[in-house]
């Protein structure tokens, strides 16, 4: 009767649907340009799972902190290449590719997945705050600390913000049932 008792609790498990990850947001389309100085188009990431930040390479504050979170998810899902990461600078005028190139060295970016965006400062603002409904990405302190989880229909589906300790474990959970909900 015991073993009844435990098929049954096994066969009520596998009934119960994972409720869907929300769809908060939709990333438009862009055009901008990333750190090999090459033109990078969204249309590159329909289809893949993709985390974004914004960050600046002179950030003393919570930015290398951010760009070392993304490296720790990339070497997360290195046996997923279908999962991406963005980096949009919130500093253009300074933020050269040159310099992006450098920076995502620094975090032994793989340039096949991690990209470092940068553009005009107003495409870079439209896309942080009305897009992504982040704080103004002017390069100051006050922007956003968050990184975003996009699917492969650029709807965001969740955010995590850095200074949460399980920020990771909860991000790469998401990461999966997106996954799950494309088979």
């Amino acid at each position: 009767m015991r073993g009844l008792g435990v098929i049954g609790c096994l066969l009520l498990a596998a009934c119960v649907q994972v409720k869907p990850l929300p769809v908060l947001g939709e990333v438009p389309q862009f055009q901008l340009t990333a750190s090999d100085d090459r033109g990078f188009d969204s249309k590159s990431l329909d289809g893949h799972i993709w985390i974004a930040d914004f960050i600046y390479t002179t950030c003393d504050g919570p930015c290398p902190m951010m760009s070392h979170q993304m490296r720790g998810i990339q070497n997360s899902t290195a046996s997923t290449p279908e999962v991406k990461l963005v980096s949009f600078t919130v500093d253009p005028a300074h933020d050269s590719p040159p310099v992006l190139a450098k920076y995502s060295k620094h975090f032994q970016a793989d340039p096949n997945r991690w990209y470092f965006l940068t553009g005009e400062m107003e495409r870079l603002n439209e896309l942080g705050v009305k897009s992504f409904k982040l704080n103004n990405v002017d390069g100051s302190l006050s922007h956003s600390t968050r990184f975003a989880l996009v699917d492969g229909k650029r709807r965001i589906r969740g955010y995590y913000l850095s200074s949460d300790d399980d920020f990771p474990k909860r991000l790469l959970h998401d990461i999966h049932q997106l996954q799950g909900e494309r088979s």
